[in-house]
Protein backbone atom coordinates (compact mmCIF):
# COMPACT_ATOMS: atom_id res chain seq x y z
CA UNK A 1 0.00 0.00 0.00
CA UNK A 2 3.00 2.44 0.36
CA UNK A 3 4.39 4.49 2.96
CA UNK A 4 3.50 7.60 4.75
CA UNK A 5 5.91 10.04 5.83
CA UNK A 6 4.85 11.81 8.73
CA UNK A 7 6.59 15.24 9.28
CA UNK A 8 6.42 16.62 12.76
CA UNK A 9 7.41 19.74 14.36
CA UNK A 10 9.67 18.81 17.19
CA UNK A 11 7.77 19.75 20.24
CA UNK A 12 6.70 17.05 22.95
CA UNK A 13 3.04 17.97 21.90
CA UNK A 14 3.39 18.00 18.44
CA UNK A 15 5.15 14.70 17.74
CA UNK A 16 3.20 13.08 20.46
CA UNK A 17 -0.04 13.52 18.62
CA UNK A 18 1.17 12.88 14.92
CA UNK A 19 2.97 9.35 16.21
CA UNK A 20 -0.46 8.71 17.40
CA UNK A 21 -2.25 9.39 14.13
CA UNK A 22 0.29 6.90 12.49
CA UNK A 23 -0.49 4.27 15.20
CA UNK A 24 -4.41 4.81 14.48
CA UNK A 25 -3.38 4.90 10.89
CA UNK A 26 -1.76 1.19 10.90
CA UNK A 27 -4.49 -0.29 13.46
CA UNK A 28 -7.43 0.27 10.77
CA UNK A 29 -5.08 -0.02 7.31
CA UNK A 30 -1.66 -2.32 8.55
CA UNK A 31 -0.48 -2.55 4.84
CA UNK A 32 0.85 1.11 5.01
CA UNK A 33 4.71 1.51 6.32
CA UNK A 34 5.03 4.83 8.69
CA UNK A 35 8.30 6.62 8.54
CA UNK A 36 8.65 9.37 11.12
CA UNK A 37 11.52 12.61 9.91
CA UNK A 38 12.76 13.78 13.48
CA UNK A 39 14.19 16.91 13.76
CA UNK A 40 16.92 16.85 16.75
CA UNK A 41 16.54 20.61 18.55
CA UNK A 42 19.42 22.39 20.69
CA UNK A 43 16.30 22.75 23.09
CA UNK A 44 13.91 21.22 25.52
CA UNK A 45 11.72 19.56 23.97
CA UNK A 46 10.10 17.15 26.83
CA UNK A 47 10.65 13.49 27.20
CA UNK A 48 10.61 12.74 23.40
CA UNK A 49 13.34 10.70 23.29
CA UNK A 50 12.01 8.16 25.90
CA UNK A 51 8.16 8.10 23.77
CA UNK A 52 10.50 7.38 20.44
CA UNK A 53 12.10 4.53 22.17
CA UNK A 54 9.11 3.37 23.59
CA UNK A 55 7.27 3.58 20.30
CA UNK A 56 9.73 1.96 18.80
CA UNK A 57 9.93 -1.25 20.57
CA UNK A 58 5.81 -1.39 20.80
CA UNK A 59 4.87 -0.26 17.44
CA UNK A 60 7.92 -1.17 14.90
CA UNK A 61 6.07 -0.97 11.68
CA UNK A 62 6.91 2.82 12.34
CA UNK A 63 10.06 3.66 11.52
CA UNK A 64 12.05 7.17 13.02
CA UNK A 65 14.50 8.74 10.57
CA UNK A 66 16.50 11.49 12.23
CA UNK A 67 17.56 13.86 10.22
CA UNK A 68 21.42 16.17 10.39
CA UNK A 69 21.48 18.56 13.38
CA UNK A 70 21.27 21.70 12.76
CA UNK A 71 23.82 24.34 14.94
CA UNK A 72 21.69 27.39 16.05
CA UNK A 73 23.04 30.17 18.19
CA UNK A 74 19.85 29.86 20.28
CA UNK A 75 20.78 33.41 22.03
CA UNK A 76 19.78 35.61 19.08
CA UNK A 77 16.06 34.09 18.55
CA UNK A 78 13.45 35.99 20.58
CA UNK A 79 11.06 32.99 21.33
CA UNK A 80 11.07 29.28 20.77
CA UNK A 81 8.54 29.92 17.33
CA UNK A 82 11.44 31.63 16.20
CA UNK A 83 13.74 29.07 16.72
CA UNK A 84 11.40 26.39 15.52
CA UNK A 85 10.50 28.03 12.10
CA UNK A 86 14.62 28.57 11.44
CA UNK A 87 15.29 25.03 12.29
CA UNK A 88 12.61 23.75 10.20
CA UNK A 89 13.90 25.79 7.25
CA UNK A 90 17.40 24.97 7.39
CA UNK A 91 16.64 21.39 7.52
CA UNK A 92 14.68 21.59 4.08
CA UNK A 93 17.77 20.04 2.05
CA UNK A 94 17.54 17.25 4.38
CA UNK A 95 14.29 16.88 4.02
CA UNK A 96 14.09 16.13 0.15
CA UNK A 97 16.99 14.03 0.33
CA UNK A 98 15.02 11.81 3.11
CA UNK A 99 11.88 12.04 0.61
CA UNK A 100 14.05 11.15 -2.54
CA UNK A 101 15.53 8.05 -0.82
CA UNK A 102 12.54 6.78 0.28
CA UNK A 103 10.94 7.35 -3.24
CA UNK A 104 13.67 5.11 -4.77
CA UNK A 105 12.30 2.16 -3.06
CA UNK A 106 8.79 2.44 -1.91
CA UNK A 107 5.83 4.42 -3.37
CA UNK A 108 4.69 7.55 -0.64
CA UNK A 109 1.30 7.66 -0.58
CA UNK A 110 0.63 10.57 1.31
CA UNK A 111 3.53 13.09 3.48
CA UNK A 112 1.84 14.58 6.33
CA UNK A 113 3.18 17.90 7.65
CA UNK A 114 3.06 19.79 10.64
CA UNK A 115 1.75 23.78 10.43
CA UNK A 116 5.76 24.59 11.51
CA UNK A 117 7.25 22.03 8.64
CA UNK A 118 5.34 23.94 6.20
CA UNK A 119 8.71 25.00 4.70
CA UNK A 120 8.89 21.02 3.11
CA UNK A 121 5.51 21.85 1.28
CA UNK A 122 6.74 23.56 -1.98
CA UNK A 123 9.50 20.64 -1.77
CA UNK A 124 6.88 17.48 -1.68
CA UNK A 125 4.89 19.67 -4.45
CA UNK A 126 7.91 19.44 -7.05
CA UNK A 127 8.80 15.61 -6.31
CA UNK A 128 5.01 15.21 -6.85
CA UNK A 129 3.86 13.94 -3.44
CA UNK A 130 0.70 14.21 -1.91
CA UNK A 131 0.65 16.52 1.18
CA UNK A 132 -1.08 16.81 3.73
CA UNK A 133 -1.19 19.93 6.95
CA UNK A 134 -1.65 18.36 10.59
CA UNK A 135 -3.38 20.70 12.53
CA UNK A 136 -2.31 19.55 15.94
CA UNK A 137 -4.69 22.13 18.04
CA UNK A 138 -8.25 22.35 17.41
CA UNK A 139 -11.09 22.83 14.62
CA UNK A 140 -11.61 26.64 16.11
CA UNK A 141 -8.11 27.49 16.39
CA UNK A 142 -7.21 26.23 13.13
CA UNK A 143 -10.46 28.45 11.91
CA UNK A 144 -8.77 31.46 13.10
CA UNK A 145 -5.37 30.66 11.44
CA UNK A 146 -6.64 30.33 8.21
CA UNK A 147 -8.89 33.49 8.45
CA UNK A 148 -5.77 35.47 9.37
CA UNK A 149 -4.95 36.70 6.27
CA UNK A 150 -8.44 38.04 5.96
CA UNK A 151 -8.07 39.86 9.92
CA UNK A 152 -4.66 41.09 8.42
CA UNK A 153 -6.34 43.21 6.01
CA UNK A 154 -8.70 44.51 7.94
CA UNK A 155 -6.58 46.39 10.10
CA UNK A 156 -2.87 47.90 10.04
CA UNK A 157 -2.06 48.04 13.85
CA UNK A 158 -0.77 45.06 15.90
CA UNK A 159 -3.46 43.29 17.50
CA UNK A 160 -1.69 44.28 21.10
CA UNK A 161 -2.62 47.39 20.52
CA UNK A 162 -6.10 47.26 19.54
CA UNK A 163 -8.87 48.00 21.51
CA UNK A 164 -12.25 46.31 19.58
CA UNK A 165 -13.19 42.34 20.11
CA UNK A 166 -11.94 40.58 16.76
CA UNK A 167 -14.68 38.83 14.71
CA UNK A 168 -14.30 35.60 13.44
CA UNK A 169 -17.07 33.94 11.67
CA UNK A 170 -18.32 31.11 13.88
CA UNK A 171 -16.22 31.86 17.00
CA UNK A 172 -17.17 34.03 20.00
CA UNK A 173 -15.73 37.43 19.99
CA UNK A 174 -12.14 37.27 20.79
CA UNK A 175 -10.01 40.36 22.99
CA UNK A 176 -7.44 40.74 21.15
CA UNK A 177 -4.81 39.90 23.89
CA UNK A 178 -6.81 36.07 23.74
CA UNK A 179 -4.52 35.81 20.64
CA UNK A 180 -1.65 33.72 19.99
CA UNK A 181 1.39 35.12 21.78
CA UNK A 182 3.71 35.56 18.59
CA UNK A 183 0.73 36.98 16.62
CA UNK A 184 0.56 39.97 19.00
CA UNK A 185 3.29 42.26 17.02
CA UNK A 186 2.64 43.09 13.60
CA UNK A 187 6.29 43.54 12.63
CA UNK A 188 7.91 40.53 14.41
CA UNK A 189 9.52 37.65 12.63
CA UNK A 190 7.01 35.26 14.03
CA UNK A 191 4.12 37.07 12.77
CA UNK A 192 5.64 36.91 9.34
CA UNK A 193 5.66 33.69 9.73
CA UNK A 194 2.48 32.82 10.52
CA UNK A 195 0.73 34.87 8.19
CA UNK A 196 2.66 33.20 5.43
CA UNK A 197 1.93 29.42 6.92
CA UNK A 198 -1.53 30.83 6.26
CA UNK A 199 -1.49 31.21 3.26
CA UNK A 200 0.31 28.20 2.19
CA UNK A 201 -2.48 25.77 3.62
CA UNK A 202 -4.89 26.22 0.55
CA UNK A 203 -2.26 24.38 -1.24
CA UNK A 204 -1.91 20.99 0.36
CA UNK A 205 -4.20 18.03 -0.56
CA UNK A 206 -5.89 18.10 2.84
CA UNK A 207 -5.74 19.24 6.57
CA UNK A 208 -6.12 17.25 9.01
CA UNK A 209 -7.06 17.97 12.69
CA UNK A 210 -6.82 16.90 15.94
CA UNK A 211 -10.29 16.72 17.00
CA UNK A 212 -13.60 15.14 16.50
CA UNK A 213 -16.60 16.08 15.64
CA UNK A 214 -19.52 16.33 18.24
CA UNK A 215 -16.79 18.43 19.80
CA UNK A 216 -16.49 21.12 17.32
CA UNK A 217 -19.25 20.51 15.21
CA UNK A 218 -19.71 24.60 14.22
CA UNK A 219 -16.23 25.26 13.47
CA UNK A 220 -15.72 22.02 11.19
CA UNK A 221 -18.78 22.83 9.56
CA UNK A 222 -17.60 26.37 8.05
CA UNK A 223 -14.39 25.12 7.87
CA UNK A 224 -15.73 22.60 4.82
CA UNK A 225 -18.12 25.29 3.68
CA UNK A 226 -14.86 26.93 3.10
CA UNK A 227 -15.35 30.49 4.36
CA UNK A 228 -12.12 30.98 5.74
CA UNK A 229 -10.29 30.79 3.12
CA UNK A 230 -12.26 33.61 0.65
CA UNK A 231 -9.91 34.33 -1.93
CA UNK A 232 -9.39 30.63 -2.85
CA UNK A 233 -10.66 26.64 -2.26
CA UNK A 234 -10.32 25.05 0.89
CA UNK A 235 -8.75 21.74 0.82
CA UNK A 236 -10.82 18.91 2.11
CA UNK A 237 -10.58 18.62 6.15
CA UNK A 238 -10.90 15.36 8.06
CA UNK A 239 -11.61 15.35 11.97
CA UNK A 240 -9.76 12.29 13.22
CA UNK A 241 -8.88 12.48 17.09
CA UNK A 242 -8.78 12.74 19.78
CA UNK A 243 -5.66 11.35 19.12
CA UNK A 244 -3.78 11.10 22.76
CA UNK A 245 -1.03 8.80 24.30
CA UNK A 246 -3.03 5.75 25.14
CA UNK A 247 -0.23 4.48 27.47
CA UNK A 248 2.38 5.83 29.78
CA UNK A 249 5.85 5.74 28.34
CA UNK A 250 7.24 5.14 31.61
CA UNK A 251 9.30 2.01 32.45
CA UNK A 252 7.76 -1.24 32.09
CA UNK A 253 5.92 -2.88 35.03
CA UNK A 254 6.87 0.05 37.00
CA UNK A 255 3.77 2.13 38.95
CA UNK A 256 4.19 5.90 39.94
CA UNK A 257 4.13 6.56 43.08
CA UNK A 258 1.27 9.09 42.91
CA UNK A 259 -1.00 6.42 41.27
CA UNK A 260 -0.74 4.52 44.21
CA UNK A 261 -1.33 7.67 46.07
CA UNK A 262 -4.57 8.03 43.93
CA UNK A 263 -5.86 4.56 44.49
CA UNK A 264 -6.09 5.34 48.80
CA UNK A 265 -8.24 8.63 47.78
CA UNK A 266 -12.12 8.66 47.51
CA UNK A 267 -13.57 8.79 43.83
CA UNK A 268 -13.91 11.50 42.53
CA UNK A 269 -11.98 13.60 45.26
CA UNK A 270 -9.11 14.67 43.76
CA UNK A 271 -7.87 17.97 41.94
CA UNK A 272 -4.68 17.46 39.74
CA UNK A 273 -2.54 20.73 38.50
CA UNK A 274 0.09 20.19 35.51
CA UNK A 275 1.11 22.76 33.14
CA UNK A 276 2.53 21.14 30.76
CA UNK A 277 6.37 20.10 29.32
CA UNK A 278 7.32 23.90 28.96
CA UNK A 279 4.78 25.31 31.88
CA UNK A 280 6.70 27.42 34.07
CA UNK A 281 5.69 29.78 36.93
CA UNK A 282 7.70 31.92 39.15
CA UNK A 283 8.64 31.48 42.30
CA UNK A 284 5.83 34.03 44.03
CA UNK A 285 3.74 32.39 41.72
CA UNK A 286 4.20 28.81 43.05
CA UNK A 287 4.09 29.92 46.39
CA UNK A 288 0.98 31.51 45.51
CA UNK A 289 -0.69 28.14 44.27
CA UNK A 290 0.47 26.44 47.62
CA UNK A 291 -1.44 28.51 49.79
CA UNK A 292 -4.57 28.60 47.52
CA UNK A 293 -4.65 25.11 47.44
CA UNK A 294 -4.14 24.47 51.29
CA UNK A 295 -6.76 26.49 52.02
CA UNK A 296 -9.04 24.88 49.25
CA UNK A 297 -9.60 21.90 51.79
CA UNK A 298 -9.79 19.79 48.28
CA UNK A 299 -6.93 16.86 47.96
CA UNK A 300 -5.15 17.64 45.45
CA UNK A 301 -2.22 15.63 43.06
CA UNK A 302 0.32 18.91 42.07
CA UNK A 303 3.52 18.70 39.64
CA UNK A 304 5.78 21.01 40.33
CA UNK A 305 8.61 22.07 37.99
CA UNK A 306 11.56 24.51 38.85
CA UNK A 307 10.72 28.60 37.52
CA UNK A 308 12.80 29.23 34.64
CA UNK A 309 16.10 30.27 34.50
CA UNK A 310 16.94 34.17 34.87
CA UNK A 311 20.12 33.47 32.46
CA UNK A 312 18.45 34.58 29.18
CA UNK A 313 21.11 31.53 27.74
CA UNK A 314 19.48 29.14 29.58
CA UNK A 315 16.11 29.71 28.65
CA UNK A 316 15.40 27.28 26.33
CA UNK A 317 16.65 24.47 27.70
CA UNK A 318 15.31 21.93 30.42
CA UNK A 319 15.06 22.86 33.81
CA UNK A 320 16.53 21.20 36.91
CA UNK A 321 14.96 19.18 39.26
CA UNK A 322 12.93 21.66 41.75
CA UNK A 323 13.94 22.30 45.25
CA UNK A 324 10.37 21.58 46.76
CA UNK A 325 11.32 23.01 50.24
CA UNK A 326 12.83 26.36 49.14
CA UNK A 327 10.06 26.37 46.78
CA UNK A 328 7.38 26.50 48.91
CA UNK A 329 6.27 28.06 51.86
CA UNK A 330 7.67 26.87 55.15
CA UNK A 331 5.78 23.86 56.53
CA UNK A 332 3.06 23.59 53.45
CA UNK A 333 4.45 19.78 52.05
CA UNK A 334 3.97 18.55 56.69
CA UNK A 335 0.50 20.73 56.86
CA UNK A 336 -1.15 19.17 53.69
CA UNK A 337 0.69 15.35 53.97
CA UNK A 338 -2.67 14.02 54.14
CA UNK A 339 -4.99 15.26 51.54
CA UNK A 340 -2.45 16.47 49.25
CA UNK A 341 0.66 14.68 46.74
CA UNK A 342 3.20 17.49 45.23
CA UNK A 343 5.20 15.33 42.10
CA UNK A 344 8.56 16.63 40.64
CA UNK A 345 8.79 17.58 37.13
CA UNK A 346 6.72 15.24 35.71
CA UNK A 347 3.92 12.53 36.38
CA UNK A 348 2.00 10.10 34.12
CA UNK A 349 -0.74 12.52 33.01
CA UNK A 350 -2.93 10.28 30.77
CA UNK A 351 -2.92 7.68 33.56
CA UNK A 352 -3.70 10.53 36.17
CA UNK A 353 -6.71 12.39 34.57
CA UNK A 354 -8.14 8.28 33.55
CA UNK A 355 -7.96 7.52 37.41
CA UNK A 356 -11.48 7.09 39.14
CA UNK A 357 -10.30 9.19 42.17
CA UNK A 358 -9.52 12.17 39.82
CA UNK A 359 -12.17 14.71 39.61
CA UNK A 360 -11.19 17.71 38.21
CA UNK A 361 -7.91 19.29 36.08
CA UNK A 362 -6.64 22.94 36.56
CA UNK A 363 -4.59 22.93 33.07
CA UNK A 364 -2.38 25.27 30.81
CA UNK A 365 -4.71 24.76 28.18
CA UNK A 366 -2.35 22.98 25.56
CA UNK A 367 -4.84 20.62 23.36
CA UNK A 368 -3.27 17.41 23.52
CA UNK A 369 -4.54 17.82 27.43
CA UNK A 370 -7.54 19.70 26.70
CA UNK A 371 -8.22 16.16 24.37
CA UNK A 372 -6.79 13.91 27.46
CA UNK A 373 -9.31 15.63 29.80
CA UNK A 374 -12.32 15.30 27.70
CA UNK A 375 -11.61 11.67 26.42
CA UNK A 376 -10.78 10.87 30.60
CA UNK A 377 -14.36 13.01 31.06
CA UNK A 378 -12.92 15.30 33.52
CA UNK A 379 -13.47 19.22 34.49
CA UNK A 380 -11.26 21.70 33.73
CA UNK A 381 -10.02 24.86 35.01
CA UNK A 382 -8.30 26.86 32.52
CA UNK A 383 -4.85 28.71 33.13
CA UNK A 384 -3.50 29.48 30.00
CA UNK A 385 0.01 30.14 29.36
CA UNK A 386 1.59 30.39 25.78
CA UNK A 387 0.78 29.30 22.59
CA UNK A 388 -2.53 29.30 21.37
CA UNK A 389 -3.90 28.60 25.46
CA UNK A 390 -6.20 32.02 25.83
CA UNK A 391 -8.75 30.88 22.24
CA UNK A 392 -8.73 27.00 24.23
CA UNK A 393 -9.80 28.71 27.04
CA UNK A 394 -12.60 31.03 25.44
CA UNK A 395 -13.80 27.97 23.48
CA UNK A 396 -13.48 25.81 27.33
CA UNK A 397 -15.11 28.23 29.24
CA UNK A 398 -17.80 29.73 26.50
CA UNK A 399 -18.40 27.39 23.58
CA UNK A 400 -18.15 23.94 24.92
CA UNK A 401 -18.70 24.50 28.95
CA UNK A 402 -16.36 22.15 30.33
CA UNK A 403 -14.04 24.32 32.61
CA UNK A 404 -13.75 27.28 35.09
CA UNK A 405 -12.22 30.31 33.80
CA UNK A 406 -8.93 32.30 36.43
CA UNK A 407 -8.86 35.61 36.49
CA UNK A 408 -5.21 37.12 36.76
CA UNK A 409 -4.14 40.23 38.30
CA UNK A 410 -2.49 43.10 35.63
CA UNK A 411 0.80 41.94 36.18
CA UNK A 412 -0.28 38.40 34.98
CA UNK A 413 -0.12 36.70 38.79
CA UNK A 414 -2.66 34.35 39.76
CA UNK A 415 -3.58 35.32 43.40
CA UNK A 416 -3.88 32.51 45.98
CA UNK A 417 -7.56 33.95 46.62
CA UNK A 418 -8.47 33.21 43.49
CA UNK A 419 -7.02 29.22 43.30
CA UNK A 420 -8.68 28.60 46.02
CA UNK A 421 -12.07 29.75 44.95
CA UNK A 422 -11.67 28.24 41.49
CA UNK A 423 -10.20 24.72 43.10
CA UNK A 424 -13.62 24.60 45.53
CA UNK A 425 -15.74 25.59 43.05
CA UNK A 426 -14.66 23.05 40.62
CA UNK A 427 -14.56 19.96 43.31
CA UNK A 428 -17.62 21.11 45.63
CA UNK A 429 -20.55 23.14 43.98
CA UNK A 430 -23.15 22.75 41.93
CA UNK A 431 -21.84 24.87 38.68
CA UNK A 432 -18.76 22.11 39.20
CA UNK A 433 -21.10 19.62 39.42
CA UNK A 434 -23.17 20.59 36.22
CA UNK A 435 -19.36 21.39 34.08
CA UNK A 436 -18.78 17.36 35.16
CA UNK A 437 -21.83 16.02 33.68
CA UNK A 438 -21.08 17.64 30.61
CA UNK A 439 -17.44 16.09 30.48
CA UNK A 440 -18.74 12.67 31.02
CA UNK A 441 -21.19 13.08 28.23
CA UNK A 442 -17.75 14.57 26.12
CA UNK A 443 -16.12 11.09 27.33
CA UNK A 444 -18.64 9.07 25.66
CA UNK A 445 -18.99 11.49 22.23
CA UNK A 446 -14.98 10.63 22.15
CA UNK A 447 -15.49 7.10 22.46
CA UNK A 448 -17.85 6.59 19.98
CA UNK A 449 -16.35 8.90 17.35
CA UNK A 450 -12.84 6.77 17.56
CA UNK A 451 -15.07 3.58 16.90
CA UNK A 452 -16.33 1.35 14.35
CA UNK A 453 -18.83 3.44 12.26
CA UNK A 454 -17.94 6.79 14.31
CA UNK A 455 -16.82 10.04 12.97
CA UNK A 456 -13.06 9.82 13.15
CA UNK A 457 -12.53 6.35 11.96
CA UNK A 458 -15.06 7.71 8.70
CA UNK A 459 -12.95 10.57 7.87
CA UNK A 460 -9.83 8.14 8.58
CA UNK A 461 -11.69 5.83 5.72
CA UNK A 462 -12.23 8.86 3.31
CA UNK A 463 -8.58 10.38 3.95
CA UNK A 464 -7.03 6.98 3.31
CA UNK A 465 -9.33 6.29 0.24
CA UNK A 466 -7.86 9.85 -1.23
CA UNK A 467 -3.96 7.91 -0.78
CA UNK A 468 -5.35 5.27 -3.03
Amino acid sequence: MGTIVLYPSPAMGHLVSMVELGKFTLNHYPGFAITVLVVNPPYNTGSTASYINHTSTTTPSITFHHLPSQPLDLGSYSSMEAINFELLRLSNHHVQQALESIASTTVISAFIIDFFCTPALSIAINLNIPTYHFYTSGAYSLSLFLYLPTLHQSTSKSYKDLDELLDVPGLPPIPPSDMPVPLLERTSIEYAFFLDVAMQFGRSSGILVNTFESLEQKALKLLSDGIYIPDGPTPPVFSIGPLTASDSAGEAGSVHECLKWLDAQPSQSVAFLCFGSLGLFSAEQLKEIAIGLERSEQRFLWVVRSPPSEDKSNRFQSPPAPNLDLLLPHGFLDQTKDRGFVVSSWAPQVDILNHGSVGGFVTHCGWNSVLEAVSAGVPMVAWPLYAEQKLNRLLLVEEMKLALPIDETEGGLVKAAEIEKRVRELMDSEGGNKIRERAQAKKEEAKQAMADGGSSRVALAKLVESWK
